[in-house]
């Protein structure tokens, strides 16, 4: 289990119970969390209890800003095993992402999710990776553009784990097609 994925301006590290202040003062804002799907943090002991829990799986990381050492959104990889939303198979995975609010727009998380690909292809050698966001969404669409995933398929009427129905759109990104454009960058 990698404990820390470093890049220009992020640490991506495993979540710690002294975390928990930090996560909620971001993961209580009404536009973060439902958007997503989960309701918001009520509490920093609810924060705690998130930590202990939910991001206790060995691929989920705080996404700490180098320059103030502070985590100000997750990320992770989430397997067959774990509670995701898209079709995986054996040899695949589903990344996903959320930000505090003061950091849109700055690409973070695309760097973020750009490090978790490279994780996913050149460690975990994995064949393919989804990544799904609910209709609306348009942040996490721009990440799966900026990040080299490619529409698959949109599933209509969804449970979201917060009850209601939605649209939910599917991304990809195959071992061929990250290796294809891995290998354009460096020419």
């Amino acid at each position: 289990v990698v404990t820390m994925i470093e890049t220009n301006r992020l640490i991506l590290r495993h979540w710690r119970e002294t975390d928990a202040e930090a996560l909620f003062r971001y993961a209580s804002d009404p536009d973060i969390g439902p958007i997503a799907g989960w309701h918001p943090h009520t509490s920093v002991e609810n924060s705690l209890e998130i930590i202990q829990t939910i991001f206790r799986a060995p691929e989920t990381y705080a996404v700490v800003l180098k320059e103030t050492g502070e985590p100000v959104g997750s990320c992770g990889i989430m397997f067959q095993d774990s509670l995701h939303s898209a079709e995986i198979k054996q040899g695949e995975a589903e990344i996903g992402y959320w930000i505090g609010k003061p950091y849109w727009g700055q690409g973070l998380i695309p760097e973020a999710v750009k490090a978790l690909l490279a994780r996913c292809f050149n460690n975990l050698h994995l064949n393919a990776v989804w990544c799904g966001y609910y209709e609306g969404n348009t942040k996490s669409k721009r990440v799966c553009e900026k990040t080299g995933f490619k529409f698959h398929h949109t599933n209509k009427d969804i449970a979201s784990p917060l009850g209601d129905q939605r649209t939910e759109h599917f991304h990809i990104i195959t071992k061929e097609d990250y290796n294809t454009s891995s290998k354009r960058k460096h020419i």
